[in-house]
Formats: C-alpha cells, structure tokens, sequence
C-alpha cells in the first residue's frame, strides 16, 4: 500500500508546476453547489481527515465504502447509488468543485440490466467421440449470457466448435487466429489473456502484461464482429489473475450494459467462460489434447482448429429493465493553465447483493451473507483518489485536476467507457492518467506478483 501511494501521490509534480496561490473558492460555495438535489447519506462523512496521507484517512474511508449499508455498492440499485452521493459530497468537503453536468458532481450513464432465469436457460455440448450430450452445470461448468437487449428469449443449436487459440486479431503484432475461417453461425472457443503472456516473450504483444486483446470484453466483440453465434472464454487462474468463484459470482445474476444505438444485436447470441475442467473434457471429446492446443496456440501463424463432431446448443431466456448510474466527477481548477487536465480515476461500483451463492444455495453460513462489499475491490481506489484529491486541494496546482470515479466497472469498464464518449472536457485537454484500482491494503510485502506495469 505505501508504495502504491507513494508512486501515486509522486505524480502530483505534474499538477503542481506553479508557486501561484489556488483558487480561492470556500468550501461554503462548493459544498452548497454540491447540495443540489442533496440526499441523506447511509453513513456520514469523515471527519478530521489532513492534507497529508495517511493510513488513517485511507482506513476510515474505506471502512464506510465497504460497509454494509451501502449494499455492495451495486450500480442502478437503490441503495448502492447512495454510494455515489456520498462520493460527491465528500469531494465537496475536501474542496472539489463539480465536474459534471448542470454544475453537479454526477454524469448520468444510462444503463440496461439483464438478468437470465437459470431455470429456463441452458448450454449443451453434443457429439464427438463419445455421441453424448453435455449439459452445462450453470455456475459449476460454464456462466452464460446474452448482450443482445431486445431479446427476451432466443435459442439456438447445431452450432459448430472451432478452437480459435486466444481469438485474437492484431495486424500490428502479425496475429490473425481467425485465418481462413468464416466463423458465421458457429461455436468459438478461446483461451483467456494473449499469446503473451503464454510465452512470457516481452517482444509478443506486451509479454506478460496484458493487453486490450487479452480481455474477455475485446474476445466477445472480436467473435461477434466474425459473425460467431456464440462465443466461450476457457477460464484459467493464472492468465485470467483470478479464479473461478470469480467468474461464478461477477457474471451470474443481473448483468448491466450500456444502452446501445443498435440494442446489442451486433453481439453473438450467446457469450460465456467455461471451467478448465469443462475445456478439458470437451477437447478429448473432439479428439484433442487440451495442453497441446494451448501450446499450438501461443505459435505465430496458429491458425483455427475445428472441434470435429462436437457441436453446441443454447437457450437464453432472460428479463431486460432500464436504469441509470452515475459517474462522479471533482474538479480542481488550475491557476496557470487551466485547460490542461491531469485525471485519477477509480472505479466505485461492485457486485451489490446476491440472494444466492455460487452452488444455488440460499447463503446461511453466519461468517457469510449476500452482500458483496469489495472492500478492495475497489473502495481502496476511491479512497485513495480521494486522498490525494485532499492533498492537492490544500497546495498550489498550475493544472487542472479532474477526479472520475467510475460505475459499471464490474460490467466490463463502461462507465470508463461512457465518459470517453460522452466526456465532460476535451479529450485532447487531458495531459496524463492514472488509474487506482485495488491496492494492497495488508502493508510492504517481500514477495509479490506484478500483474502488468
């Protein structure tokens, strides 16, 4: 955490390049501007926080965004905006002026929330060596859903398996795993994370680092722009950085997007991730080693393999409400160049409540309950831009600093993404970026994993 921070609060340098006195703005103006439309909070705000960082200001903060009363923070649910309030008001305490629209702290990010009924919705594999059918144990074996927002129920079947390495294309590293394929109405399977970090070559993509390529959201858009009727991500632990609980619990129940122009219907039928056990017994059944394709995969100029006599079947059937989230946005004008924007982002939303449990099993254990706080993940990030928001506010700053906490990070970075497209400054305004989400809170450590750089 301290060396997280440290790195972090370093890089005010960029923002303070004058000696000139701030903006003198009173914390009066700004906190009655921050009132419009004031709701009362769940908790209060904190007091006696100090313009220096410490572990205290971080703790006490993240014990309120972590607590119960904010039901996991779940974006679009009622009691999980309420998180986003409390963010713009503390922002108005420790001196930020609003950055959203109609002078307030928020930018309204419209929102669809899908939620399939288990019971009625199922993915099957059928053929291969053994001529079977294999139904998907929904949580234990795969997770599934649809991206598409006019649809209510839809199906399909006789699909045809094609392994497609890490469904990858990227003209600039020389890299097509869809080569010589028409994948239109088929079933494609790929691995998780990109070539890079399989073969650890620091040369291929980014190495170990992950890129835009290896995420499973470039993977689903990637499949659909190839015409694919459904598309399924192998989990693995170490590639994906994390298990398989996560998958489970992070794409079972309600699933939020943007409203698209186009209501989805670009987007593969069906999307989902499948257990590596699940993969293992599915390439045997086409004949194929599982070991073997990831490493022919990982090979410059792989080029797709179908998964002979296999074929899938899916049935979605799901229920569609509208809502809205908010992003919050704090600014802190600068005194010599103003127009220049130096940004730190966090996200703020999590998983909400969950009346159940990965197994389908009412959660009655005392140590657990249905609320996902993510203390971590990521009330650590806000605590820590806010934090360093207090900072700069009490000091001189030549540039302007913006503060973004984001929503509907969980559902694939769209709130991030909203804000590129619907951004409350110039783009070209913004000078550097930097993104805090989930820092060690457990102290130095003398053995860890960088994931990235």
């Amino acid at each position: 955490m301290l060396r997280t921070l440290t790195a972090a609060t370093s890089l005010i340098v960029l923002v303070a390049c004058s000696n000139d006195a701030p903006d003198e703005t009173t914390p009066d103006t700004v906190i009655q501007t921050a009132q419009t439309g004031h709701i009362e909070l769940p908790l209060p705000l904190p007091e006696g926080t100090t313009p220096d960082i410490t572990q205290r200001d971080l703790a006490v903060r993240v014990d309120i965004l972590a607590d119960d009363a904010f039901e996991g923070r779940g974006p679009g649910a009622e009691v999980g905006e309420l998180t986003a309030d409390w963010i713009g008001q503390e922002m108005a305490r420790i001196g930020l002026q609003p950055g959203g629209e109609e002078g307030s702290f928020f930018q309204t990010v419209a929102m669809v929330e899908q939620t399939i009924d288990e019971a009625a919705s199922t993915l099957t594999f059928s053929g291969g060596t053994s001529g079977r059918d294999f139904p998907m144990a929904l949580r234990e074996d795969a997770v599934i859903w649809t991206k598409r927002q006019n649809v209510i129920e839809a199906s399909f079947e006789d699909s045809e398996l094609v392994f497609v390495g890490y469904g990858v294309v990227a003209p600039e590293y020389g890299w097509d795993d869809y080569a010589g394929l028409d994948a239109t109405g088929k079933t494609v399977v790929m691995l998780v994370n990109d070539p890079g970090f399989a073969t650890k070559d620091p040369a291929l993509f980014k190495g170990e680092a992950m890129t835009y390529y290896g995420r499973w959201t470039y993977k689903f858009e990637e499949a659909a722009r190839q015409g694919a009727k459904a598309a399924i991500v192998v989990h693995e632990t170490a590639p994906a950085s994390y298990g398989w609980d996560v998958v489970a619990n992070s794409w079972s129940g309600a699933q939020a997007d943007l409203v698209r122009s186009n209501a989805g219907d670009d987007r593969a039928l069906l999307e989902g991730w499948i257990s590596t056990d699940t993969a293992r017994k599915l390439f045997a059944e086409a004949g194929l080693d599982f070991q073997e394709m990831k490493f022919e995969a990982k090979q410059q100029g792989f080029n797709p393999i179908a998964m002979a006599g296999v074929t899938a079947a899916g049935k979605i059937t799901q229920s569609v409400t509208r809502g809205t989230s908010r992003n919050v946005v704090g600014v802190l004008p600068g005194t010599q160049t103003p127009d220049e924007y130096v940004l730190f982002t966090a996200h703020w939303d999590h998983l909400g409540k969950k009346s159940e449990d990965r197994n389908g099993e009412p959660t009655q254990d005392f140590y657990r309950d249905d609320i996902f706080n993510g203390a971590v993940d990521n009330a650590t990030g806000v605590s820590a831009i806010l934090e360093i928001a207090e900072t700069i506010a009490a000091g001189d700053h030549a540039r302007s600093v913006m503060f973004l906490a984001v929503t509907l990070e969980e559902s694939g970075l769209l709130g991030s993404s909203y804000f590129v497209e619907y951004p409350t400054i110039g783009m070209n305004q913004i000078v550097a970026g930097f993104n805090i989400d989930a820092y060690q809170p457990v102290g130095l450590a003398n053995d860890i994993t960088v994931i990235g750089y």
